[in-house]
């Protein structure tokens, strides 16, 4: 690879910020490699199917990164017998992000996507951080990308950019870009329970069905939940 040579990770979870996010800058920052991580969480199954779909689709290679020892350091509802909120439980959003709240799980995937940029110079790490996750979930505001790449300069040789394509994008903008750049949003997964299809009841399924009903999209309401 030249020394300016643009090549890029995503991670890729197999859900809808992850998907279009890898949509939008697959091109443009030559995207490569994608990773997937298994934490032990009940959905873990169906995001790797859907990841190496949605890698192969694009053309990708993919690698499954195994951290079962975070599985046995959380509490979190993702992955243990916890009930993962839905209903009314969804309306505390302080409490329902404190249930599924995985520890460091952003700041691990980045600095492990970090060590794979820094063996096999890549210049960038795909993220699908946006705006409406950060109103509760810390680690995806545009402070905290720019935190990891300050740490990357003294952790890391090659100095890669943590770039988040949706970080100033609700789910409705995510989705409207989502058909925009033709995304397939019939391969991906984002849903929190292990079910054949999506619940629409978790919080992941209600921000993307909503979403979908904003942009009039009925075609993927009937795909992916249960009618």
């Amino acid at each position: 690879m030249s020394e300016n040579e643009i090549k890029s990770i995503i991670l890729l979870s197999g859900g809808l910020d992850s998907v279009v996010s890898l949509a939008i800058v697959r091109e443009e920052l030559n995207v490569t490699l994608a990773l997937t991580f298994d934490y032990g969480q009940k959905s873990a199954a169906k995001e790797i199917e859907a990841s190496k779909k949605i890698a192969k689709f694009y053309g990708l290679e993919h690698k499954v990164i195994k951290l079962d020892w975070l599985k046995e350091i959380t509490h979190t509802a993702l992955c243990s017998d916890k009930e993962v909120p839905t209903g009314d439980a969804l309306k505390n959003e302080e409490d329902s992000a404190k249930s599924v709240w995985v520890p460091n799980r952003n700041g691990l995937f980045l600095n492990i996507a970090g060590a794979f940029a820094d063996s096999e110079n890549y210049t960038n790490i795909i993220i699908g951080a946006n705006k409406e996750e950060a109103q509760t979930f810390p680690d995806n505001t545009q402070e905290f990308i720019e935190r990891v790449n300050k740490e990357f300069e003294y952790s890391t040789r090659v100095h890669p950019q943590v770039t988040a394509p949706l970080i100033n994008c609700d789910k409705i903008e995510i989705v409207r870009l989502a058909l925009k750049h033709n995304a397939p949003l019939e391969l991906l997964n984002s849903c929190y329970a292990n079910t054949q299809k999506h619940c629409g009841k978790c919080e992941s399924c209600v921000r993307l069905k909503r979403a979908l009903k904003a942009n009039n999209d009925t075609v993927y309401i009937k795909k992916l939940f249960e009618e």
